[in-house]
């Protein structure tokens, strides 16, 4: 685990090293809940190939609700520490190893585990708090990914709408997932830098 904390998050130096970077909040897009190759991999691919090429991040559509969202992550992580009585450390982003090419961008770390933080819409919160499951099953690639990354056996995953009861899940490791998630990555990056060398050939 390679912690980098020297810029912010959403920060033009963060933005610059997630190029290229596959990502766990897009895991999904390399592997199946069931552990099996994703249909998507093919297009993420050119997706980090293109982000290499630009040496950033593409810039994306950010809704009214995504924007309230982000607008609300501080908060939402001082009602944590309030409740919790933990204190967060926010971190720009987590590298797997000194390779580099592969990270999380958690919400914060604590002591051994981690935190992800959903401000979402306000129906959304309140199905939340009648399925938990729901919540769990919506994050499970970036929260499953992020525990991989990190080494970590626990991980906070917290529903948050101001004035509305927080939603706050500790999700534990699943070792079957995380054992398939390692096979197709390597699948996954190996066919990454192969397509970008025939690429940089014909260009």
């Amino acid at each position: 685990m390679i912690i980098e904390d020297s810029f912010p998050q959403r920060s033009e130096q963060w933005y610059q090293a997630k190029a290229g970077v596959a990502g766990s909040s897009s895991f999904d897009k390399i592997v199946t809940s069931r552990g099996e190759p994703s249909k998507q991999a093919r297009e993420y691919i050119y997706q980090l190939i293109g982000e290499k090429l630009l040496g950033r991040i593409e810039e994306s559509y950010t809704s009214f609700a995504m924007q309230t969202g982000i607008d609300r992550e501080d908060e939402a992580r001082q009602l944590y520490e309030l409740v919790t009585g933990q204190e967060v450390r926010q971190v720009a982003m987590v590298f797997k190893n000194e390779n580099r090419s592969v990270a999380c961008s958690p919400d914060g770390l604590l002591n051994g585990k981690g935190l992800e933080v959903k401000c979402p819409l306000l129906k959304t919160h309140v199905k939340y708090l009648l399925d938990n499951q729901d919540l769990v099953s919506n994050y499970f690639h970036q929260v499953q990914g992020s525990l991989w990354i990190c080494g970590f056996d626990t991980w906070d995953l917290m529903s948050y709408v101001p004035g509305i009861i927080p939603l706050i899940i500790t999700v534990e490791r699943d070792e079957k997932f995380i054992a398939k998630l390692e096979v197709e990555m390597v699948k996954f990056l190996k066919e990454l830098d192969r397509v970008y060398k025939e690429l940089m050939e014909k260009v």
